[in-house]
């Protein structure tokens, strides 16, 4: 049994950023990478969920690493069923992918630079080289400068102001998610909990960041779903922020 995420209804997007939902698999021990990737942490199912995920991102954003790693494009598998769900909401056959880095070392080889039937975007750290900068643009995707130390920041508020983005799909990785945790940036969370263990001292969970939260800062949030596979042996999670309104 499979949860259905093509057709998920979400809260509106703020002012200065598009609704942001994080899309994790992780091992029962909480890792989210063996051997460098995501690779034998999820199953066919949760790579379905994934694409089923995107059809309803308006914006998909992978961090640096995980592009470096395992490759990204917001692509639907071939699925002709689930393109037809987005071209009949009014959407692009696929969402723009968009990439953020502070280096700007990136594989200029990867799809995300060579496709031609989806639109991508470069948020480049104004700390980058020129050398790595140039090559950037050269490689013919738009890149956006942000300033560093506030890369994610005005990254989403881009993507909200200035490509109308509503809805954004994050799928990593771990350094990326942290950084929109501690914008308080992260308004749901669908996590695929594998059948599986990785261990390993200095192994990333789904989360990572510098500093962790204190007790009385946790992001909190609510169970919105969980939906178990007894064929793969997998969980399905969504998770929605909890905000507490100002008084007042």
């Amino acid at each position: 049994m499979k949860p259905d995420y093509t057709r998920l209804e979400f809260g509106a997007a703020p002012l200065d950023r598009p609704y942001v939902i994080l899309n994790m698999v992780s091992s029962i021990d909480g890792k989210a990478v063996v051997e460098g990737s995501e690779k034998g942490l999820g199953s066919k199912t949760d790579q379905r969920l994934m694409r089923e995920l995107r059809t309803n991102a308006d914006t998909i954003l992978n961090g640096a690493g995980t592009l470096r790693a395992s490759g990204t494009s917001p692509r639907l598998g071939g699925d002709a069923a689930l393109e037809a769900i987005r071209t009949a909401a009014g959407r692009p056959r696929f969402p723009t992918a968009a990439v953020i880095t502070r280096s700007g070392n990136l594989p200029l080889d990867a799809t995300f630079f060579r496709a031609t039937d989806f639109e991508a975007v470069v948020y480049l750290s104004e700390a980058a080289p020129k050398q790595a900068r140039d090559a950037l643009i050269a490689a013919g995707r738009p890149v956006v400068p942000v300033p560093a130390g506030h890369e994610i920041h005005v990254a989403l508020a881009h993507m909200r102001l200035e490509m109308g983005a509503e809805v954004l799909l994050c799928e990593g990785g771990p350094d990326l998610n942290g950084q929109l945790f501690a914008i308080d940036a992260v308004d749901e969370f669908f996590l695929t909990m594998g059948p599986v263990v990785v261990s390993g001292r200095f192994s990333k969970t789904a989360v990572e960041g510098d500093l962790p939260f204190a007790r009385e800062t946790l992001p909190r949030f609510g169970l919105v779903s969980c939906v178990p596979n007894e064929e793969t042996d997998e969980v399905y999670l969504r998770y929605r922020r909890k905000r507490v309104a100002p008084a007042g």
